[in-house]
């Protein structure tokens, strides 16, 4: 039986955009201090070619024992555990102390298991979180029972992220720029997500020189209610922070509804007026998050 309560450790974080830098680019790795993404995925896996899976690990070591400055979450994207460099790499990881290792290819919860029984046997730190690739046909159809995970008393699970085109392959959907053939599926990410109190990270865009293409699709992963994207190219920052960032107006919205419910006239209401319309505390709770989200952009 799963406790119906999400674990308490965990801390919410501003998740506009996740930048995926190949862990075998000293290049791109030595520019990460001067981005602004709000996190960055430094990846083992589907970036980094097999000749070279050894000579990444090695300079994603040598990256963190430098001390880089840490303003933005850092995540370590390994290859999956059933893979020839699982193990290696997730020991790696874990030697580096990330905030999270990001596990590919998570198709059911006892692969959530497994990676939890991996890291404490590796004597990962308390803090060390793990993100969920969901990007596969059988990711999706349980996802709703990986999300579960996070609802056990000693999971790390803190984010499910789509692997869109590995979705696209794997069933043969097309990549169409309205992304209509997916939207059930990333609908069902961010719905399992919410359920067991999870961030939802939507997919990678692959036109990184198409400045409309990335501001649409971030705008459509916002009204799906996906907390940020994953990115390919520095470009796609900007408007990813844009696109999930909260606005002036959004702040100033709800600030007028979180003073009209601390007044005095309306202590112990349920609902009110404002503005014309009828607002719940349903209402209020949005608005403090919203407020909340701001003040972690902030900072």
């Amino acid at each position: 039986m799963t406790s119906k309560t999400a674990m308490p450790h965990r801390h919410a974080r501003s998740r506009r955009s996740a930048l995926y830098v190949p862990a075998n680019n000293v290049r791109a790795l030595a520019k990460i201090g001067d981005l602004a993404a709000d996190g960055y995925i430094i990846d083992l896996e589907d970036s980094v070619s097999p000749d070279d899976k050894e000579t990444a690990r090695q300079t994603l070591t040598e990256y963190f024992s430098g001390g880089p400055e840490a303003h933005s979450e850092r995540i370590i994207r390994v290859n999956a555990l059933d893979t020839p460099w699982g193990e290696a790499d997730l020991a790696a990881a874990v030697a580096c102390r990330p905030d999270a290792v990001l596990m590919p290819k998570i198709s059911s919860p006892e692969d959530i298991v497994d990676v939890e029984a991996k890291l404490a046997s590796l004597d990962a730190p308390e803090s060390l979180r793990i993100w969920a690739m969901i990007e596969t046909p059988a990711g999706i159809a349980r996802c709703r029972h990986i999300s579960e995970a996070a609802l056990e008393r000693r999971t790390r699970l803190d984010c499910l992220v789509a692997g869109t085109n590995d979705l696209a392959k794997d069933t043969g959907t097309a990549l169409t720029p309205d992304r209509a053939f997916l939207t059930p599926w990333l609908l069902e990410i961010v719905l399992c997500a919410r359920f067991a109190g999870l961030d939802a990270l939507d997919g990678v865009s692959n036109e990184f020189r198409d400045a409309e293409r990335i501001t649409a699709e971030c705008r459509q992963g916002r009204q799906m209610g996906f907390d940020g994207k994953t990115l390919i190219h520095p470009n796609q920052i900007r408007p990813a922070n844009s696109e999930f960032g909260v606005s002036e107006q959004d702040i100033a919205t709800a600030r007028r509804i979180v003073d009209a419910f601390s007044s005095p006239e309306h202590a112990g209401k349920g609902v009110i007026s404002l503005d014309g319309k009828m607002v719940e505390r349903l209402h209020l709770q949005q608005a403090e998050a919203l407020l909340a989200k701001a003040s972690m952009e902030e900072t």
